[in-house]
């Protein structure tokens, strides 16, 4: 289960603040590549910053969490308004780690948001915390990634298998 989604979304704007709150979820660590915006792009996709507006009117607590460098994240979070934790080292837990204390939530009321398997997923497995997985805003233009992508192939597929939804 470290690596099968526990949950999987079309994308973030299909976590709403009503199944965070059947969660209990009340703060959410955020990856930004893939997730919020495309790989590399400082564009932020509409229908994300409508979703990120309603989490905020929702009193859910956001941190941006990354894997990407200080000089990509910084001015993005920036942008947003959000902290961040830069170089985070996923799928090592500390970055989330830090993130929740950030959000100022206890550990149970506080959850992952991702787009690989791999980094965000085993992440939150790691920290003991749910992994809110997303379908990824584009494909794959790093061939690291996209060779991941395939390695991830049997989990999603496992996930199905299981019952799960595309939620």
């Amino acid at each position: 289960m470290l690596l099968t989604p526990q949950y999987l979304f079309r994308s973030v704007g299909a976590i709403t603040p009503q199944f965070l709150a059947r969660q209990g979820i009340r703060a959410l660590a955020l990856d930004v590549d893939n997730t919020l915006a495309v790989h590399d792009s400082p564009d932020l996709p509409p229908a994300v910053a409508a979703w990120l507006e309603q989490m905020r009117a929702a009193g859910v607590a956001l941190c941006i969490v990354s894997n990407n460098t200080r000089a990509r994240v910084a001015p993005f979070a920036a942008g947003l308004g959000l902290p961040f934790v830069s170089m985070a080292a996923k799928p090592l837990p500390f970055g989330l780690m830090l993130a929740r204390r950030r959000c100022g939530v206890p550990k149970r009321a506080f959850a992952a948001v991702g787009d690989q398997l791999f980094t965000d997923r085993l992440a939150a497995a790691l920290y003991g915390v749910p992994g809110l997985v997303v379908c990824p805003l584009a494909p794959e233009t790093h061939k690291s990634i996209e060779r991941r992508r395939r390695w991830e192939a049997p989990y999603i597929q496992k996930y199905y298998r299981k019952g799960g939804k595309l939620l």
